[in-house]
């Protein structure tokens, strides 16, 4: 970005309550949609591969993301980020709607692999959940033109989005099997 923008701190702080309040209510919904089921009268169970595949294309757009801030496409880097957010709000939608409106999957495998599939649903459930005011404050900083402080988070945000974005389609391809 060109270096006559200057940082706006004002826009900055608003934007940092909304990234709390965002994160706190996602929390709060991702808490209770375990505990509570709402009837709509609609069969969501298509919903899982679709979680899965939005997870997986995240994973994708973000490793765009990170070629082209590598290679100085900053406009592409900028509208690679905007897709990967889209990704992943139409995800965590999706997936809240799935969960509030339709019993839970259990994992029914064994031994090894029941392991493997917990740690890879304990790593992905927390790091989404702390990740995510992390995206948004990363986020917030590039749009508020303080792309210094955006790259000092994006360094260590990057690579946990992405895990995040990887290890949801791997918990559904090990979970795939017991859906009914």
């Amino acid at each position: 970005m060109s270096s006559t923008l200057q940082p706006n701190i004002a826009l900055e702080k608003r934007l940092n309550v909304v990234a709390y309040i965002v994160s706190v209510v996602v929390l709060l919904l991702v808490g209770l949609m375990r505990r509570v089921k709402i009837d709509l009268g609609i069969d969501f169970s298509f919903l899982p591969p679709i979680h899965a595949s939005l997870n997986a294309l995240c994973a994708v757009i973000l490793l765009f993301a990170f070629y082209f801030i590598k290679n100085k496409q900053v406009e592409n880097h900028r509208r690679a980020i905007y897709a990967a957010m889209a990704c992943s709000a139409l995800f965590l939608v999706s997936y809240v709607l799935y969960h509030f409106t339709t019993p839970e999957t259990r994992y029914g495998g064994e031994g090894a692999m029941r392991a493997v599939y917990f740690f890879f649903l304990i790593t992905h459930v927390v790091l989404a959940a702390v990740i995510l005011p992390f995206i948004l404050l990363t986020f917030t900083r590039a749009y508020t033109h303080q792309f210094e402080r955006h790259k000092k988070m994006a360094r260590w945000v990057f690579p946990l989005w992405l895990y995040v974005a990887v290890s949801g389609p791997i918990c559904y391809l090990m979970l795939r099997p017991y859906y009914q």
